[in-house]
């Protein structure tokens, strides 16, 4: 049986783990097989964003490019939320052109992600990586079809028990990010909280990974 980590920036090569690795235009690495790729906010650059939307928009053309990501929108970082918006919207484009699902950076900007995602009225799914917030805010994501990737602070929180089990069991991803705990003990923890067992957790995860990426 299969583990499925949604997002991580290190390439573990476990043959046991199927892996979305976080990918950068200006660094990319040809020997991950499976991969999004994207414009991080904290990175955009104004004198090359457009040369690398050229870049990303080449991958994606890939098979082995499963998502764009991370991409998405940061209030706590110095570049203008006009900017970051440009630069969001101008990506999301790109996922409707390919049909590839979207994983997203979000700090302090849900609003602005919902109403984005209300006046573009895109298709392709979105899943919120690394989410950390109240319950109420994910019935409000959840609501407006986004999906919920739980890992670091899923570790870390106590209080995320209630949200992660609030969340449907077909709406809801696993990941590691940048942390030091494997995968397996993200599953350990999802699988306590949900009352499931690991060949179950297992099967659901894979599920709505092929609704996801068809694959």
């Amino acid at each position: 049986m299969q583990y499925f980590n949604l997002h991580t920036h290190k390439f573990t090569n476990n043959p046991n783990t199927l892996e979305l690795v976080n990918q950068f235009p200006w660094e990319f690495d040809n020997n991950i097989p499976h991969y999004s790729i994207g414009i991080h906010p904290w990175y955009i650059d104004e004198k090359r964003w457009e040369s690398d939307l050229t870049i990303v928009e080449e991958k994606l053309k890939q098979s082995e490019c499963l998502a764009l990501g991370e991409c998405g929108l940061d209030k706590r970082i110095e570049i203008p939320m006009t900017v970051q918006i440009e630069v969001f919207e101008r990506q999301i484009a790109l996922a409707e052109k390919y049909q590839k699902p979207i994983v997203l950076h979000l700090v302090a900007a849900f609003d602005e992600l919902i109403t984005i995602k209300k006046k573009l009225k895109f298709t392709v799914p979105m899943i919120i990586h690394g989410f950390s917030k109240n319950e109420q805010l994910a019935k409000q994501l959840l609501a407006n079809g986004f999906y919920l990737s739980f890992g670091k602070y899923l570790l870390r929180n106590p209080d995320l028990k209630e949200v992660f089990q609030s969340v449907p069991n077909d709406r809801f991803f696993l990941e590691t990010d940048t942390i030091e705990e494997t995968l397996e003990s993200v599953y350990a923890l999802a699988i306590k909280y949900k009352g499931m067992s690991l060949e179950v957790m297992q099967n659901q995860v894979q599920s709505n990974w092929e609704n996801v990426f068809g694959k």
